[in-house]
């Protein structure tokens, strides 16, 4: 045989050895990435690392004993620049119904982004019958109260039942996303935020409700979406009122199409614990995730638990998370005048920025709350439901 065939055949099987690596590492999940549960459907086998369950519904390739990961931080590392216990101190109620023919019991669920020197705000209209969405704009928080209101339901969005808007700009369609509930997951879009008419017709980022949501729902309700994004993929976010928080991803590049079947990304057996508004955001100084959701305390009243992680998909790790050490309750807040609210409930932080990665600043961090008078006991759809503003008082920075 010929040196020349001799060499044609060992480069014919490196190239056959090298697209053989090429296609595996393409069947292979990187590290810290999802590799099984309940109803996943995506490689199953580790690039690095080994492929370790987190629960029934969520797997993730966590480096092997030993295995160096740097510079990937550990799966404990909490966020530099967050505390461990926080406090506040909270304005008076900013936003309320108008008096005009709507007849708004209250106004809930806010979505807030700084945007062109201004603030852009959507949030929920409830009154006896349902639920609509409501859109303002104004340049400083003294302002609010003023603000004209844009009912969306004289939008493309269209009247019906619409709930607990999120806003972000996905900067790879140079558009504006708001998405909500309408019975799914639903969105609409629009090139110009301060533009309320703007907005497309609903669409939905699932055929139906999953079927993982259906088998644990119970009696209770599936709301509050969330989408945060990363460099990889879309993630949405959703609860059922019955003690699951859900999770499902899409590639960036698919975004808002292609979403899985959602895994359960956080459970607990006391429904009330792990209630519904939950909200994943990425901390400026060091890249972590902060997981919010809303739980209902021993005496009846809405806060807020915390957790961390170095990664969308978790594992989450505790922050401040019980109603002794809350991250938002009436106990951590201090108000001017005699306190509004006993109800620290659905908002949203304020970010440093506004595109769909969803970052915030640790420093002096803000959130935009409902509450309500402490003697509301009118039905759910009725409750008196208005708008204020947490400012953290115990900041690291």
């Amino acid at each position: 045989m010929s040196r020349q065939y001799v060499l044609v055949g060992v480069l014919a099987l490196a190239v056959s050895f090298t697209v053989a690596d090429h296609i595996a590492s393409r069947a292979s999940t990187p590290l810290w990435g999802q590799c099984g549960g309940l109803g996943f459907t995506g490689p199953t086998s580790c690039a690095e690392g080994v492929c370790t369950a987190v629960n029934d519904w969520y797997s993730q390739c966590v480096p092997r004993t030993g295995q160096n990961t740097t510079p990937a931080p550990s799966a404990t590392q909490s966020p530099v620049k967050l505390p461990s216990n926080f406090r506040w101190s909270s304005s008076a109620a900013l936003i309320g119904p108008k008096t005009d023919s709507r007849n708004i019991a209250g106004i809930k669920d806010p979505s807030v982004v700084y945007y062109n020197d201004r603030w852009h705000v959507f949030a929920s209209t409830a009154v006896a019958s349902g639920y609509n969405l409501v859109y303002l704009s104004f340049v400083d928080w003294s302002q609010a109260a003023a603000a004209d209101f844009y009912y969306l339901d004289q939008s493309p969005i269209g009247t019906g039942y619409r709930a607990a808007p999120q806003v972000f700009y996905f900067a790879p369609h140079k558009l504006w996303y708001l998405v909500y509930q309408n019975g799914n997951a639903a969105y609409s879009t629009n090139a110009d935020i301060s533009n309320p008419n703007g907005w497309t017709a609903p669409r939905t980022f699932y055929s139906g409700m999953p079927s993982i949501i259906q088998q644990n729902i119970g009696n209770g309700h599936w709301v509050d979406m969330w989408v945060i994004c990363d460099s990889a993929n879309c993630h949405l976010f959703s609860s059922d009122d019955n003690g699951q928080l859900y999770r499902s991803q899409t590639p960036l590049a698919n975004f808002p199409d292609g979403f899985n079947q959602p895994v359960i990304a956080m459970q607990d057996a006391n429904k009330y614990r792990l209630f519904e508004a939950a909200n994943v955001y990425q901390v400026d100084s060091d890249s972590n995730y902060l997981l919010l959701v809303e739980a209902i305390g021993s005496d009846g009243r809405r806060y807020f638990r915390s957790w961390t992680s170095i990664n969308i998909a978790g594992p989450w790790q505790p922050l401040a998370d019980s109603e002794s050490n809350p991250f938002a309750r009436a106990n951590n807040v201090a108000f001017s005048e005699t306190a509004w609210t006993k109800d620290i409930s659905h908002g949203e932080m304020v970010r440093s920025g506004y595109d769909q990665t969803l970052k915030i600043s640790p420093c002096e961090m803000q959130y935009l709350y409902q509450g309500m008078s402490p003697t509301a006991n009118e039905t759910y759809n009725a409750l008196p439901w208005r708008l204020g503003l947490l400012t953290q008082t115990n900041s690291l920075c």
